[in-house]
């Protein structure tokens, strides 16, 4: 026969509590980033460019979105390395689609804002994606240097 006394169950010591604040301000920074980059790419151009045939195309030029984009990437990706994706995700789309109302709200066939739903949704999905894969890049890193 044993005589140990029975060890008492372990209880696990309580997670520090994270607070929310530093995620709040990083959807409140996107937005504001998102918002002043559509007005610094993509605010000033509102005339439509009339092509020889009559058509009409624009008013933004390819390279003023590709600018836009880049923007937007260098700010989402650096927020997404300090692991703020729900600052990076939802700030980003919050901040775009503030914008594009803004931009748009004065369209009399009311289709803007399809328009901005549509950039709402690419938006979310398209940070999302990056968030994804600079946290993988991030833990690759990690595993590969041993930190």
């Amino acid at each position: 026969m044993n005589s140990t006394p029975p060890t008492p169950p372990t209880i696990p010591a309580p997670r520090p509590r994270r607070s929310v604040l530093p995620h709040l301000l990083s959807v409140l920074v996107l937005s504001a980033v998102a918002a002043a980059a559509w007005a610094g790419w993509l605010g000033w151009d509102q005339e439509r460019d009339v092509q020889p045939d009559g058509s009409t195309t624009g008013p933004y030029e390819a390279w003023q979105v590709i600018g836009l984009v880049l923007t937007l990437l260098a700010a989402v990706v650096l927020t997404a390395l300090r692991r703020y994706y729900v600052g990076a995700v939802l700030g980003t789309a919050i901040g775009l689609a503030g914008a594009a109302w803004y931009d748009w709200s004065d369209d009399a066939s009311g289709l803007f804002a399809v328009g901005v739903f549509m950039i709402t949704v690419t938006t979310l999905g398209a940070t999302a994606l990056v968030c994804f894969a600079t946290d993988a890049w991030r833990r690759r890193n990690a595993r590969r240097t041993g930190a």
